[in-house]
This record gives structure tokens, C-alpha cells and sequence, in this order.
């Protein structure tokens, strides 16, 4: 059986026209026509700049661009009411909506309170670097402007681990909280920063008992709106670990059906983390494999000197493919965010040819390499930069190829530095196809697609090579592909 296909709606830099929701909703036919059978969209709460928000600074999550609060009703991405049709109009086209969920933090408190805090050092949140003392910090969200709708729930210091502002002395800093819940951070898996428990704006505690039932009172309320499929769990590395299987289990209960569940726990080069958090977290979601992202960018970037047998090591994709949702690209390593570290355009065909043709993962294609994308924005050095990202022409094609022809066995010739290969041998309903990738000079490969194709030709399903290849009666072929580039082969 085919693995799903996910398509990332968005990216950092759309336009805050409020339009996203209603372009979701005319396009879902054609995306499902294209093979796609997940839609990821981006968060639909109310972040602290209204209809400026990504949605990621997250304000009130029972706003789902329903209330005049932060200087809008809507959201960047529309109202609640456009919302909830476009995840009608998905789930009318046979598809699944994967919403995305910011748990980690709050942002724009409504009011100040005085907090009693000391100051860490930023490189080592463990390091304690002053005596405990009073700020002021808008930690109280009462959210006026729902009036108490849908919840009564109000968040103060008490919910909260850390603040990353002081407002009466106008210092920016990280300030841990002294609410009584633990003499430190949260545990947290690794110890990047000493303790990574603490990302940005008001961290939530989630040692406080009613944070947590209003967390998990919330999810229900959230499924119910409109039954999403699936949640997208954002800065999972910052929340301790004991949280989300509670969460999980319950919304999965109350929605009486097995959401699925992918979390963000980004950690480039660290496999052992990943792995570590599935097991502490029990298996009860997936991960962003962001090992093979970074093999990814980090062959894009040297070229032919990058050894492509090595492409699919210490990544999740290869040690537990079944927890494996893997990625080009997304919203945070796209140019000018914050965890910048793109694929080169040369090579985006390449990789989603590894995510796509595969057996194992489960790929998620993001919405620049479909559609493309400008926008402008400071890079970290404060100069302002022009960014275009051009669609990958091959990916429409790619996709057509993963659902009819990436099935059946799998043979894999990763055999040399610069071309590899692998082979599907097809199904009972679809025929099979060979994939031929070099970071080199032209490459070809000798590999065998099965005894069913002997005397039957094959030609590249994307164009890139004029020439068809016959398949001899012990079933092999001799495939190319062009420098720099990959190359699909399908019966003719």
C-alpha cells in the first residue's frame, strides 16, 4: 500500500491578505488531483499581531478569526467561518487536514502583572546570573475581546516557566519565573542551552495541573469545530516529553479515531535525539526528519564532492521509517528564518525524488518547490535581501510517478559516490519504475526491475533523456540520468 502524500500549504512570507483559507478551498480538487492526500495547514489561532501573525506567537487559541482582538477579526490567513470551509472543502475531495498546533508558548498578554524572576544566562539557561527579584511582565491574558466565550480560563504567572521581557525596566532577557512549580526549568530531552525548556515570549509551564486540563478541555473543543485528521506539533523539543502522550491519548479518545501526530523536534545531526523522543513520548507520534534534511542541504551545497551513498545515513528515514515524516523544505529552513538552511535549487529534484520514489517515510512537499515564491526580508547580518524561489518543475511529474509507478520491491544500487539507483518492481495494479540520481557527471546504472519487464522498453518520465532502454530477459536495464540531475524510468 501507498504511503500518504502531505503538501505544506504555506510558507513564512505569504501575504497578510487574509486569502489563504479561500485559496485552500478552490484549490483541494487539483491538489488531490496532483496525488496529494494530506493538507498541512498553517496555525489558525489569533497570534499577537492579528492579521499579521503566522500564527506561531500564538495569543488565543480559541480564536480562531472570530473576535476583534489584536487590532483584527481575521487571521493572516482569513476569517474562522472561511476557515472551516476550506477544511470542508479538503475533507470533500478526499483528503486529510493536518492542523497546526503552538502549545509551547504565549504572546501579547493583555496585562501586567509583577513576577518574581531570576535572570539566566542566555548560552545556559542552568546559570543562574542574579538574585531573585520582582519584574513587571504582561503574563495575564484575559483575552477581552472573546468576553469569555467558548472559555473562562485565564492565564497568569503561575502558568508560565519564563518571560523573555521585563517591561518596567525595558530589558529584553530570559527570566525564569519563581511560581513555585520546581526549582528550575522543565525537563526537557538533550541539553542544548543546558536546558532548552525555555524557546521565546511566555513559555507554559505544564507542571501546572490546570494548564493542562485546559490544554487537553481546548484540543476537544478544537476537533470538534470541524474533525481535522491530524496535528502538527510545533517546538516539541521544548515541551517536556511527559505532556503530549496525555494530550494525545485523550484527543484521540474524545475524537474516537487515531489522529495522527507529527511533532517538531528539530535537531540536524542528532538521530540519537530524535530516537530518544519517540521512545520517552512511547511511540505516540511522528518526527520532521530533520537528519535528512540536513543531509540534504549539506549535499546541495558541496556538490559533487558530497558522497551520495551516505545520502540516507543517521537519518530517521533509515533507523525508524515509520516515524518518519520527511521534508526539502519548510518554513523554518527557507531563506532569512530562523533555521535557515535551504536545499540549493539544482537539487530539490533530486531529493524529492528520494522522498517521493522510496518505500519507506512518509514526504511532505513544500509549497514554494509547487508553486514558487518572492518576498524580501533582513537576513541575521541586518541587510535586507530579495528572495526568489523558483517551483521545481519536475515535482509535478514526480508526484504522478509516486502514485503509479512507486510500488512493488525495492532493489537499491547505492554503489558510487556520485550516481545511485534504486528499482520499484510494481504491483498487482501498477507497474514499476527506476530511479537514477547523479551529483556528478552524466551517470548511468545497471539494475533490475524485474523479470515481468523482460523485452518490454522503459523511457524517462521526465523528459530528460531521449532514449528508451530495453529490458533484457533476466529483467535489468542500463539507466541514465543527466549531470547534475535524476531521472525516472517507467514502462512505455
Amino acid at each position: 500500500m501507498q504511503p500518504g502524500t502531505m503538501l505544506q500549504y504555506f510558507h513564512w512570507y505569504l501575504p497578510n491578505d487574509g486569502n489563504l483559507w479561500k485559496q485552500i478551498k478552490d484549490e483541494a480538487g487539483h491538489l488531490k488531483e496532483m496525488g496529494f492526500t494530506s493538507i498541512w495547514f498553517p496555525p489558525a489561532c489569533k497570534g499577537s499581531v492579528g492579521g499579521f501573525s503566522q500564527g506561531y506567537d500564538i495569543y488565543d487559541l480559541y480564536d480562531l478569526g472570530e473576535f476583534d482582538q489584536k487590532g483584527s477579526v481575521r487571521t493572516k490567513y482569513g476569517t474562522r467561518e472561511e476557515y472551516l470551509e476550506a477544511i470542508d472543502a479538503v475533507h470533500a475531495a478526499g483528503m486529510n487536514v493536518i492542523v497546526d498546533i503552538v502549545l509551547n508558548h504565549k504572546a501579547g498578554g493583555d496585562e501586567i502583572e509583577k513576577v518574581k524572576v531570576v535572570k539566566v544566562d542566555p548560552g545556559n539557561r542552568n546559570k543562574v546570573i542574579s538574585a531573585p527579584f520582582e519584574i513587571e511582565a504582561y503574563t495575564k491574558f484575559t483575552f477581552p475581546g472573546r468576553q469569555k466565550k467558548y472559555s473562562s480560563f485565564i492565564w497568569d504567572y503561575m502558568c508560565f516557566t519564563g518571560v523573555d521581557y521585563a517591561n518596567d525596566l525595558s530589558e529584553n532577557g530570559i527570566f525564569r519565573i519563581l511560581n513555585g512549580y520546581g526549582d528550575s526549568w522543565e525537563k526537557v530531552i538533550g541539553d542544548e542551552k543546558g536546558n532548552y525548556d525555555y524557546l521565546i515570549y511566555n513559555d507554559i509551564d505544564f507542571r501546572n495541573e490546570a494548564v493542562r486540563e485546559e490544554l487537553i478541555a481546548w484540543a476537544k473543543w478544537y476537533w470538534y469545530q470541524r474533525n481535522f485528521d491530524g496535528v502538527r506539533l510545533d517546538a516539541v523539543k521544548h515541551i517536556t516529553p511527559t505532556f503530549y502522550p496525555e494530550w494525545l491519548k485523550q484527543l484521540r479518545e474524545d475524537a474516537g479515531k487515531e489522529i495522527f501526530a507529527v511533532g517538531e523536534y528539530w535537531a540536524p545531526g542528532q538521530l540519537n535525539l530524535l530516537l530518544k523522543y519517540i521512545e520517552v513520548t512511547q511511540g505516540t507520534m511522528s518526527l520532521f526528519d530533520s537528519s535528512l534534511h540536513q543531509n540534504f542541504h549539506n549535499a546541495s551545497t558541496l556538490g559533487n564532492k558530497y558522497d551520495m551513498r551516505r545520502i540516507l545515513d543517521d537519518t530517521l528515514l533509515k533507523a525508524m521509517p515509520e516515524k518518519a515524516v520527511t521534508v526539502v523544505d519548510n518554513h523554518d529552513t527557507q531563506p532569512l528564518q530562523a533555521l535557515e538552511a535551504p536545499v540549493e535549487a539544482w537539487f530539490k529534484a533530486i531529493a524529492y525524488s528520494i522522498i517521493l520514489l522510496r518505500a519507506e517515510g512518509y514526504p511532505c512537499v513544500f509549497y514554494p518547490d509547487l508553486y514558487g515564491a518572492h518576498y524580501k526580508d533582513h537576513g541575521k547580518d541586518g541587510k535586507e535581501y530579495e528572495i526568489w524561489l523558483a517551483k521545481v518543475n519536475e515535482l509535478e511529474k514526480l508526484l504522478w510517478a509516486r502514485n503509479n509507478c512507486a510500488y512493488g520491491m525495492q532493489r537499491d544500487y547505492f554503489d558510487h559516490q556520485n550516481c545511485i539507483g534504486w528499482t520499484r518492481e510494481g504491483g498487482e495494479n501498477h507497474s514499476g519504475c527506476a530511479v537514477v540520481l547523479t551529483n556528478g557527471d552524466n551517470g548511468n546504472k545497471n539494475m533490475e526491475v524485474g523479470k515481468r519487464y523482460s523485452g518490454k522498453k522503459f523511457i524517462d518520465s521526465l523528459g530528460k533523456n531521449p532514449a528508451e532502454v530495453e529490458i533484457n530477459n533476466d529483467g535489468w536495464g542500463n539507466f541514465f540520468a543527466p549531470a547534475g540531475s535524476v531521472s525516472v524510468w517507467i514502462e512505455k
